[in-house]
């Protein structure tokens, strides 16, 4: 199966672009946006909607492999070996249904994408103080 990942870079992060690819893998691997067996888009369809380099999608795609996310298929592509999203991060999960009902209410009430991102950073810093960001 392929699954839909829209990359989105930002030049101006400071962060490398292959650790940005990187870092959005896994953060759709812990929200369960990929899942094992999901073929990832090819390198030449990233450089094309990023305008990067294919060779720093192949990196990137080398060093989810190299952590045991992703492997590549000679003349298949890359796919997704394992996930990172705890059972409660699912789909069907009541957490992930309490935040979306939650998500909905704030764009109801007005909010742009923005301030409820906003929001739900300040509340989760609330919760989750820096200092206790390890847990």
């Amino acid at each position: 199966m392929t699954a839909v990942v829209v990359f989105r870079i930002d030049r101006r992060s400071g962060v490398a672009t292959y650790l940005q690819i990187v870092r959005q893998v896994e953060q759709a691997l812990r929200m369960g946006a990929l899942e094992e067996g999901d073929r990832l888009p090819t390198a030449a369809q990233v450089a094309a909607d990023t305008k990067v380099n294919p060779n720093t999608t192949l990196k990137a795609y080398r060093e989810l492999e190299r952590a045991g996310l992703a492997e590549v298929r000679q003349g298949a592509g890359t796919f997704i070996t394992r996930t990172l999203a705890p059972p409660q991060a699912g789909a069907d999960s009541p957490l992930r249904a309490s935040l979306t009902e939650w998500l909905n209410e704030a764009r109801a009430q007005g909010l742009s994408g923005q301030e409820a991102d906003a929001l739900f950073r300040l509340a989760h810093a609330a919760v989750y103080p820096p200092e206790a960001a390890s847990d």
